[in-house]
């Protein structure tokens, strides 16, 4: 009896808390400028981010944006702190090798289409693969990503995902639909994401 109690009141003081934060947080355009993001990301992007983060408390005042309408050769891939009024991370990242080349053009949630998707996901756990440290992704978009684990989308570093390539190529190499990050970057950014906080890539 006394665990349940215990138990309702945790969740109750999760709802509690989830709804004050997103009350005391400023609106998007407020939040915007405070991130002096105006020459690096799109507004309505990260509007759209927001807005979800807001209302969807993950346990951090993180969450990550990838922007798959930018170039390779660009940096696309950003991760906020909110309550610290902060860009952690920003970042390039790749895209899957039969959504194009230099842009990614076009997005699957289809097992072994070596393409990306796009929608929201939820950072879950850590692990080490072939690509060394590596975190799960969960697809909570419908249709758009909830292949996710069945296609083993996972964010990673990978030596093609190095901002040296560009150099001598023009952009990216690209992955199996992984959103695959600078070996250099890559666990910093895991760490900082993982066990819960959004992701939010639109093309």
């Amino acid at each position: 009896m006394y665990k349940a109690v215990r138990a309702a009141l945790a969740l109750l003081l999760l709802v509690f808390s989830a709804n004050v934060f997103a009350t005391t947080l400023p609106d998007a355009q407020t939040m915007y400028r405070q991130l002096h993001l105006s020459h690096e990301v799109a507004f309505d992007k990260f509007e759209q981010a927001y807005d979800h983060f807001k209302t969807h408390r993950s346990g951090k005042p993180i969450f990550t944006l990838i922007d798959y309408s930018k170039p390779s050769s660009q940096k696309r891939f950003w991760v906020f702190d909110i309550a610290k009024r902060k860009v952690l991370f920003s970042s390039y990242v790749s895209h899957g090798k039969n959504s194009g080349s230099l842009y990614a053009k076009k997005f699957s949630n289809v097992v072994n289409s070596r393409k990306t998707s796009i929608g929201i996901f939820r950072a879950a756990e850590t692990y080490y693969g072939k690509h060394g440290y590596s975190l799960r992704l969960d697809g909570l978009s419908k249709g758009l990503n909830d292949n996710a684990r069945r296609r083993a989308i996972v964010i990673h570093g990978a030596s093609y995902a190095n901002p040296k390539v560009i150099s001598k190529t023009g952009q990216l190499g690209r992955s199996w639909g992984c959103p695959a990050l600078p070996s250099y970057l890559s666990k910093k950014v895991i760490d900082t994401i993982k066990n819960g906080t959004y992701i939010y890539a639109y093309g």
